[in-house]
Protein backbone atom coordinates (compact mmCIF):
# COMPACT_ATOMS: atom_id res chain seq x y z
CA UNK A 1 0.00 0.00 0.00
CA UNK A 2 1.56 3.26 -1.06
CA UNK A 3 1.82 5.91 1.60
CA UNK A 4 -1.01 8.43 1.81
CA UNK A 5 0.32 11.90 2.50
CA UNK A 6 -0.51 13.73 5.73
CA UNK A 7 -2.90 16.20 4.10
CA UNK A 8 -5.04 13.45 2.56
CA UNK A 9 -4.99 11.42 5.78
CA UNK A 10 -6.28 14.49 7.60
CA UNK A 11 -9.14 14.80 5.12
CA UNK A 12 -10.10 11.15 5.62
CA UNK A 13 -10.93 11.74 9.27
CA UNK A 14 -14.63 12.52 9.55
CA UNK A 15 -15.63 11.09 6.16
CA UNK A 16 -19.34 10.18 6.07
CA UNK A 17 -19.87 8.61 2.63
CA UNK A 18 -18.01 6.32 0.23
CA UNK A 19 -19.02 6.49 -3.43
CA UNK A 20 -17.86 3.68 -5.73
CA UNK A 21 -18.38 3.98 -9.48
CA UNK A 22 -17.50 1.91 -12.51
CA UNK A 23 -18.55 0.85 -15.97
CA UNK A 24 -17.16 -1.71 -18.41
CA UNK A 25 -14.34 -3.78 -16.96
CA UNK A 26 -14.82 -2.58 -13.39
CA UNK A 27 -17.06 -5.26 -11.95
CA UNK A 28 -14.36 -7.62 -10.63
CA UNK A 29 -12.40 -4.99 -8.71
CA UNK A 30 -15.69 -3.51 -7.45
CA UNK A 31 -16.62 -6.96 -6.14
CA UNK A 32 -13.21 -7.32 -4.49
CA UNK A 33 -13.60 -3.92 -2.83
CA UNK A 34 -17.06 -4.74 -1.49
CA UNK A 35 -15.80 -8.06 -0.13
CA UNK A 36 -13.03 -6.14 1.66
CA UNK A 37 -15.33 -3.61 3.34
CA UNK A 38 -15.82 -4.42 7.04
CA UNK A 39 -19.27 -5.40 8.23
CA UNK A 40 -19.15 -2.63 10.82
CA UNK A 41 -18.14 0.12 8.40
CA UNK A 42 -18.76 3.50 10.01
CA UNK A 43 -20.12 5.15 6.84
CA UNK A 44 -22.72 4.50 4.16
CA UNK A 45 -21.73 3.44 0.64
CA UNK A 46 -23.26 4.32 -2.72
CA UNK A 47 -22.48 2.28 -5.84
CA UNK A 48 -23.09 3.54 -9.36
CA UNK A 49 -22.50 0.97 -12.08
CA UNK A 50 -23.50 1.23 -15.72
CA UNK A 51 -25.89 -1.60 -16.58
CA UNK A 52 -28.80 -2.01 -18.94
CA UNK A 53 -32.22 -1.78 -17.32
CA UNK A 54 -33.58 -4.24 -19.90
CA UNK A 55 -31.65 -7.13 -18.38
CA UNK A 56 -32.08 -8.44 -14.84
CA UNK A 57 -28.65 -8.84 -13.22
CA UNK A 58 -29.26 -9.53 -9.50
CA UNK A 59 -25.77 -8.19 -8.75
CA UNK A 60 -26.82 -7.17 -5.26
CA UNK A 61 -28.13 -10.64 -4.37
CA UNK A 62 -25.00 -12.42 -5.58
CA UNK A 63 -22.73 -10.02 -3.71
CA UNK A 64 -24.69 -10.10 -0.45
CA UNK A 65 -23.91 -13.78 0.04
CA UNK A 66 -20.16 -13.14 -0.25
CA UNK A 67 -19.73 -9.83 1.60
CA UNK A 68 -19.67 -8.93 5.29
CA UNK A 69 -21.31 -5.56 4.71
CA UNK A 70 -25.05 -5.58 3.87
CA UNK A 71 -25.98 -4.68 0.29
CA UNK A 72 -29.27 -3.59 -1.25
CA UNK A 73 -30.86 -1.73 -4.15
CA UNK A 74 -31.45 1.92 -3.26
CA UNK A 75 -35.06 2.95 -2.75
CA UNK A 76 -36.79 6.31 -3.11
CA UNK A 77 -36.63 8.47 0.05
CA UNK A 78 -34.45 5.91 1.86
CA UNK A 79 -32.00 7.40 4.36
CA UNK A 80 -28.32 6.58 3.83
CA UNK A 81 -27.09 4.89 6.99
CA UNK A 82 -24.05 2.79 7.90
CA UNK A 83 -23.18 0.04 7.50
CA UNK A 84 -25.01 -0.39 4.21
CA UNK A 85 -24.17 -0.44 0.50
CA UNK A 86 -26.83 1.10 -1.75
CA UNK A 87 -26.73 0.25 -5.47
CA UNK A 88 -28.32 2.66 -7.93
CA UNK A 89 -31.10 0.69 -9.65
CA UNK A 90 -30.67 0.29 -13.42
CA UNK A 91 -32.52 2.93 -15.39
CA UNK A 92 -32.49 5.58 -12.64
CA UNK A 93 -30.18 8.44 -11.74
CA UNK A 94 -29.41 8.39 -8.01
CA UNK A 95 -29.34 11.73 -6.22
CA UNK A 96 -28.90 12.63 -2.55
CA UNK A 97 -31.19 15.08 -0.79
CA UNK A 98 -30.02 17.51 1.93
CA UNK A 99 -31.39 15.20 4.64
CA UNK A 100 -29.16 12.39 3.26
CA UNK A 101 -32.10 10.55 1.75
CA UNK A 102 -32.01 8.98 -1.71
CA UNK A 103 -33.91 10.36 -4.67
CA UNK A 104 -34.34 8.31 -7.86
CA UNK A 105 -34.77 10.19 -11.12
CA UNK A 106 -35.71 9.12 -14.65
CA UNK A 107 -34.66 12.29 -16.47
CA UNK A 108 -32.63 12.01 -19.68
CA UNK A 109 -29.40 9.96 -19.69
CA UNK A 110 -26.16 11.88 -19.11
CA UNK A 111 -23.09 10.71 -21.03
CA UNK A 112 -25.52 8.22 -22.57
CA UNK A 113 -25.93 6.67 -19.12
CA UNK A 114 -28.70 6.33 -16.56
CA UNK A 115 -27.61 5.97 -13.84
CA UNK A 116 -24.95 8.58 -14.53
CA UNK A 117 -21.89 8.71 -12.33
CA UNK A 118 -21.52 12.46 -12.91
CA UNK A 119 -25.10 13.10 -11.77
CA UNK A 120 -24.64 11.23 -8.49
CA UNK A 121 -21.21 12.70 -7.81
CA UNK A 122 -22.44 16.26 -8.32
CA UNK A 123 -25.34 15.59 -5.96
CA UNK A 124 -23.04 14.04 -3.36
CA UNK A 125 -20.61 16.96 -3.65
CA UNK A 126 -23.47 19.39 -2.97
CA UNK A 127 -24.72 17.50 0.09
CA UNK A 128 -21.72 15.77 1.67
CA UNK A 129 -18.99 18.07 0.38
CA UNK A 130 -15.68 17.39 2.18
CA UNK A 131 -17.17 14.35 3.93
CA UNK A 132 -16.93 12.25 0.74
CA UNK A 133 -14.54 9.62 -0.60
CA UNK A 134 -15.12 8.87 -4.29
CA UNK A 135 -13.44 5.94 -6.04
CA UNK A 136 -13.63 5.75 -9.83
CA UNK A 137 -12.82 2.46 -11.55
CA UNK A 138 -12.59 1.03 -15.05
CA UNK A 139 -14.95 2.26 -17.77
CA UNK A 140 -15.22 2.93 -21.47
CA UNK A 141 -16.46 6.52 -21.39
CA UNK A 142 -15.71 9.72 -19.48
CA UNK A 143 -18.66 9.58 -17.09
CA UNK A 144 -17.39 10.47 -13.62
CA UNK A 145 -14.58 12.85 -14.59
CA UNK A 146 -16.69 15.98 -14.11
CA UNK A 147 -18.23 14.49 -11.00
CA UNK A 148 -14.81 13.85 -9.49
CA UNK A 149 -13.96 17.48 -10.18
CA UNK A 150 -17.06 18.57 -8.27
CA UNK A 151 -16.19 16.35 -5.29
CA UNK A 152 -12.58 17.54 -5.25
CA UNK A 153 -13.67 21.18 -5.40
CA UNK A 154 -16.04 20.50 -2.49
CA UNK A 155 -13.10 19.22 -0.43
CA UNK A 156 -13.71 15.49 -0.75
CA UNK A 157 -11.11 12.80 -1.43
CA UNK A 158 -10.90 11.50 -5.00
CA UNK A 159 -9.28 8.15 -5.78
CA UNK A 160 -8.95 6.38 -9.13
CA UNK A 161 -7.93 2.89 -10.15
CA UNK A 162 -4.46 2.94 -11.71
CA UNK A 163 -5.18 2.99 -15.46
CA UNK A 164 -2.44 0.40 -15.96
CA UNK A 165 -4.51 -2.00 -13.84
CA UNK A 166 -7.88 -1.09 -15.33
CA UNK A 167 -9.42 -3.38 -17.92
CA UNK A 168 -10.56 -0.24 -19.76
CA UNK A 169 -8.54 2.92 -19.01
CA UNK A 170 -10.84 5.63 -20.38
CA UNK A 171 -12.72 6.45 -17.21
CA UNK A 172 -9.84 6.80 -14.73
CA UNK A 173 -7.67 8.51 -17.36
CA UNK A 174 -10.39 11.13 -17.97
CA UNK A 175 -10.43 12.07 -14.27
CA UNK A 176 -6.62 12.18 -14.15
CA UNK A 177 -6.55 14.43 -17.23
CA UNK A 178 -8.80 16.92 -15.42
CA UNK A 179 -6.56 16.87 -12.34
CA UNK A 180 -9.50 15.59 -10.28
CA UNK A 181 -7.53 12.89 -8.45
CA UNK A 182 -5.87 12.85 -5.03
CA UNK A 183 -4.65 9.24 -5.06
CA UNK A 184 -4.03 6.64 -7.78
CA UNK A 185 -4.13 3.06 -6.46
CA UNK A 186 -3.59 -0.38 -7.96
CA UNK A 187 -6.30 -3.02 -7.59
CA UNK A 188 -4.53 -4.55 -4.59
CA UNK A 189 -4.05 -1.14 -2.98
CA UNK A 190 -7.72 -0.28 -3.49
CA UNK A 191 -8.74 -3.47 -1.70
CA UNK A 192 -6.31 -2.83 1.17
CA UNK A 193 -7.43 0.79 1.50
CA UNK A 194 -11.10 -0.20 1.72
CA UNK A 195 -10.39 -3.07 4.09
CA UNK A 196 -8.72 -0.58 6.46
CA UNK A 197 -11.23 2.22 5.82
CA UNK A 198 -12.54 2.36 9.41
CA UNK A 199 -8.98 2.98 10.61
CA UNK A 200 -8.54 5.86 8.17
CA UNK A 201 -11.89 7.41 9.11
CA UNK A 202 -11.90 6.97 12.85
CA UNK A 203 -8.29 7.85 13.74
CA UNK A 204 -6.01 10.80 13.04
CA UNK A 205 -2.91 8.62 12.77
Amino acid sequence: MRKIDQQIRGKLHGIELLLLACSAGGFKVLFDILKALPGNLAIGVLVIIHRNAKYETNIEVSMTAKCDIPIKVAEEKELIKPPMVYFAPPGYHLLVEPDHSISLDISEPVNFCRPSIDVTMQSVADVYGPSTIAILLSGANQDGAQGMTAIQQAGGVCIVQDPECAEIKTMPEAAIALGAVDIILTNEELVTFCKELNKHILTRN
